[in-house]
């Protein structure tokens, strides 16, 4: 045990991203639940501060145009862009995620090829993204498809028109291919949707460079926006001018001041708008993005790699013989930035490692949740965690 509490030192002594901890608002506790609301960075208090006394409380209506509410939906999806590898004028921020995911599927069923009637829909999706499916097939009149994302290739039909998919797997923190399967759904002549909410700010997406068609993500998670913070819909460059949204809010007409009953939708991402923006919490979220200047993505993923693997040799090591079992996949190209386990108990072993100074989550019923954020978590925190799990579930303390 002592070997792993000495490599955890000193790779923490060897991590570049070290300093970036002090960023944010921690305490002694192992924070390991980022991958469903991210730490407070330390600064954004302040800012959100002088949001509500000088902005609003002395500026009032004239901080639309002098402080930049207005324009927050697309500055602030241009701060977003390089970490999920888009350019600026991709991504719009704001509505909520499972606003956006409408927005996103029926648009795409507006984008596909005319007589296609089928949606391919992620069989072990978040369950708000399958409703939300549902519906959206139920107005357009398609029909929906549930199937694995590894089966997607082989499931495609002329019938296809769109595929929402997760790029990483909420449950066990499975990657998919998010290159290969959005290949095969351009290929087969439809539209890929692919839901970021637990790869964004973990691992390099690459969605101009894969050809993503559409793409929603939260901000919340390890973007560290804060609880409900505004998500964001990214649409393709090549998209943009036929972008149908089936929710046309006067923020998203070309010249929204006119109040004409007419819509005539704006030019870019900017029609994936809706109504007047969430000027507190979108401005905090912005304030937070600015933990992530100078960050490279490369470098926070191979941190994630590292402390994942970490951690799975630390449980390993310390827990004893056949208690808790890894579904998260052991190759890098099929893991993001958690570990899941499962465990008989898990509600209450989860419930003690909280109130032993180790937050995780679950996913009932026998899955224990660990995120892993590599801009705050560091080696001697997964090596404590690993080492409390062993200690509920009743290995001897060291």
């Amino acid at each position: 045990m002592s070997d792993l509490k000495e490599r955890a030192q000193a790779l923490d002594t060897e991590d570049a991203l070290a300093p970036l901890r002090d960023l944010f608002t921690l305490d002694d506790t192992v924070y390991l639940d980022g991958n469903s609301l991210g730490a407070l960075p330390r600064h954004v208090p302040a800012r959100v501060q002088e949001v509500i006394t000088r902005e609003w409380g002395e500026l009032r209506i004239r901080s639309w145009g002098e402080s930049g509410w207005w324009t927050a939906p697309e500055r602030i999806g241009d701060r977003i862009a390089p970490i999920v590898g888009a350019a600026a004028g991709r991504i719009v921020v704001g509505d909520s995620t499972s606003v956006n995911v409408f927005k996103a599927l029926v648009a795409a069923t507006r984008l596909a090829p005319e007589g296609r009637d089928e949606i391919l829909v992620d069989a072990q999706t978040f369950p708000t993204d399958g409703y939300i499916a549902a519906s959206a097939a139920r107005m357009t009149g398609h029909r929906i498809v549930p199937v694995a994302p590894a089966d997607v290739p082989d499931a495609l039909r002329p019938r296809t028109a769109a595929v929402l998919l997760n790029h990483v797997d909420y449950r066990s923190g499975r990657l998919h291919d998010l290159p290969g399967l959005t290949a095969a759904v351009r290929a087969a002549g439809a539209i890929a949707v692919w839901d970021l909410c637990h790869s964004a700010g973990a691992l390099p997406v690459g969605l101009d460079e894969h050809g993503v068609d559409l793409a929603v993500g939260c901000t919340y998670k390890y973007l560290n926006g804060g609880p409900g913070s505004p998500a964001y819909l990214y649409v393709a460059e090549r998209h943009q001018a036929a972008f149908d949204s089936p929710l046309p809010g006067w923020t998203s007409h070309a010249d929204p001041f006119t109040m004409t009953p007419g819509y005539t939708p704006a030019d870019g991402a900017v029609r994936g708008r809706v109504g007047t923006p969430d000027i507190l919490s979108m401005l905090a979220l912005e304030a937070s993005l600015d933990v992530w200047d100078g960050v490279g993505i490369d470098a926070v993923r191979a941190k994630s790699l590292a402390l994942t693997d970490f951690f799975l040799e630390c449980v390993e090591a310390y827990a004893p013989e056949g208690r808790v079992t890894s579904v998260t996949p052991a190759a890098h190209a099929e893991r993001g930035s958690q570990v899941a386990l499962r465990c008989d108990d898990a509600e209450a072993v989860m419930a003690e490692l909280i109130a032993r100074g180790v937050v995780g989550d679950l996913r009932r019923p026998d899955v224990l949740r660990f995120g892993f954020t590599p801009l705050y978590v560091g080696f001697a925190d997964a090596e404590r965690a690993a080492r409390v799990l062993a200690e509920v579930l009743g290995a001897p303390a060291a």
